[in-house]
């Protein structure tokens, strides 16, 4: 079954009851895995919020659910931030077929940076503290090959020695990093992460077996 294609009128009809009832500062996405990582949205509303279009790609945080990374899938109420400085207040649905596999997500992104501004002005006033939440790293993108790029930043922050430094165990601590964040589900992704770890496909995909080799002994 075709969770995507087969509901979509109904799930369009959801999206505009969502942006009409939250206004022009909410953005709300349907995403259809079966249309590629690359080119995954199909549906978009207030995509002035992300700067995004039908045709876009997924998300990182869509990459990690489909890699099985994060388990629980679902996020609600979280907050995000987009790369012009926008905070957002998001959700992402994970739509699912018969058989439990992730089919295409519905996400909501409310823009409240106005609020967040007004929140400050007051509590320069009153001088009474407000409690920061967590902010979630969810990269909005045009181009999949945006998400590659933020994921070796992040990458080189997390495994903290230089790559020309970086012994066996240190590369296949970074190869460890973009499995699980499903970096290799990008296409040709592996050439980009060979080059940046300066070693070859036939060193990646052997570091690529031991680490699931590990994976399995630790079950």
């Amino acid at each position: 079954m075709k969770i995507i294609q087969d509901n979509f009128e109904m799930l369009l009809a959801v999206m505009k009851g969502i942006a009409g009832q939250f206004g022009d500062n909410c953005e709300v996405v349907l995403h259809d895995h079966s249309k590629g990582l690359e080119s995954s949205i199909v549906a978009i509303i207030n995509g002035h919020v992300t700067k995004r279009k039908v045709g876009d790609p997924s998300s990182n945080l869509g990459l990690e659910v489909l890699r099985g990374t994060d388990v629980d899938g679902d996020k609600y109420n979280y907050f995000t931030q987009t790369k012009d400085g926008k905070m957002l207040r998001s959700t992402s649905i994970y739509l699912r077929d018969e058989t439990g596999k992730v089919s295409g997500a519905l996400c909501i992104n409310q823009d409240i940076s106005e609020f967040i501004a007004a929140e400050k002005a007051i509590q320069g006033i009153t001088q009474r503290n407000i409690i920061e939440q967590d902010t979630v790293k969810e990269v909005f993108v045009t181009d999949v090959n945006e998400i590659l790029d933020h994921l070796i930043q992040e990458c080189m922050q997390v495994i903290k020695v230089p790559v020309i430094n970086m012994g066996k165990k240190e590369k296949m601590d970074a190869i460890k990093f973009f499995d699980d964040r499903g970096a290799f589900l990008i296409k040709k992704a592996g050439e980009k992460i060979c080059e940046f770890l300066n070693i070859s496909k036939y060193t990646l995909y052997t570091y690529l077996a031991e680490l699931k080799g590990e994976d399995n002994n630790e079950e």
